[in-house]
């Protein structure tokens, strides 16, 4: 009988975790497919904007993570010492941040992370050490 009830506890988290996610105060949506993040800010649509996420022969992980760690003026370790201004870091080596490659957002072009214009990523920045790194969601999909 415990087996069964945690089978069905089990299950009823797959299937909860978004919607939990989804009830941060602030979550960075993005969508793969489309390219696109929306930030939903206190349960309502704030943001809308052009992302660059994996390109070809590269892998933006899918998922619901919690900010882990915040860096203002991060640089790259892998990567030439690229910049990565406004960096949210959420799992292990990924991030959201800033990119000076503006021209390229709408359409897959990082090594992973998911790059946003610097202002963007500033606004996103401010938001996040406002509502705190335990408040944050990112939430990525096709």
């Amino acid at each position: 009988m415990n087996r069964i009830l945690a089978a069905v506890l089990a299950t009823a988290m797959l299937f909860l975790t978004p919607v939990a996610s989804a009830a941060a105060p602030l979550v960075a949506k993005v969508d793969i497919s489309s390219q696109t993040m929306t930030v939903i800010h206190n349960g309502r649509v704030a943001y809308r904007w052009p992302v660059s996420t994996a390109r070809s022969g590269k892998w933006t992980p899918r998922g619901s993570w919690g900010a882990k760690w915040l860096s203002r003026y991060h640089k790259s370790s892998l990567y030439n010492n690229a910049p990565m201004p406004y960096s949210i870091f959420f799992n292990g080596n990924y991030a959201i941040h800033g990119t000076n490659q503006i021209s390229r957002l709408g359409r897959p072009a990082s090594a992973g992370c998911v790059r946003l214009h610097p202002d963007h990523a500033a606004v996103l920045f401010r938001l996040t050490k406002q509502v705190g790194k335990r408040n944050m969601r990112v939430v990525i999909q096709n």
